[in-house]
C-alpha cells in the first residue's frame, strides 16, 4: 500500500533540503515542491498569515509513521503541519516503486 505526507515548508530551498534528506534515507522516495501559498492560521491565538511553499511525499504506507517522525524532527518550525495518509489506489507502477522502499 502506498501513502503521501503533506506538509507546508517556509521556503522552496528548505523543502529541498529535507527531502533530499528523506529521499537518501530511504524514508520517501519523491517530494513534489509547488510554488508560493497564502497560508492564513491561528497560531497563540492570534490569527496570522504568510508564504509557504507546499510539499507532497510520496513513500510506503510501511515508512508512513517512521518519515513523519522523521520529517518532524527536521522541520524549522516548532509544530509543522504534517499530515499524511494511506492511498485508497494507485497505479501498478507507482504502487511498485514506493512499495519497494
Amino acid at each position: 500500500m502506498t501513502a503521501l505526507i503533506y506538509c507546508p515548508f517556509p521556503d522552496a530551498g528548505c523543502a529541498e533540503q529535507i527531502g533530499r534528506v528523506l529521499i537518501e534515507e530511504g524514508l520517501v522516495a519523491c517530494i513534489n515542491i509547488g510554488g508560493a501559498i497564502r497560508s492564513i492560521f491561528s497560531w497563540d491565538g492570534v490569527v496570522d498569515e504568510g508564504e509557504e511553499v507546499p510539499g507532497l511525499l510520496k513513500t510506503s504506507a510501511g515508512k508512513l509513521d517512521q518519515a513523519i517522525a522523521r520529517l518532524e524532527s527536521l522541520h524549522p518550525y516548532d509544530a509543522p503541519a504534517i499530515v499524511g495518509w494511506h492511498c485508497d489506489a494507485a497505479g501498478v507502477a507507482a504502487r511498485e516503486w514506493l512499495e519497494a522502499l
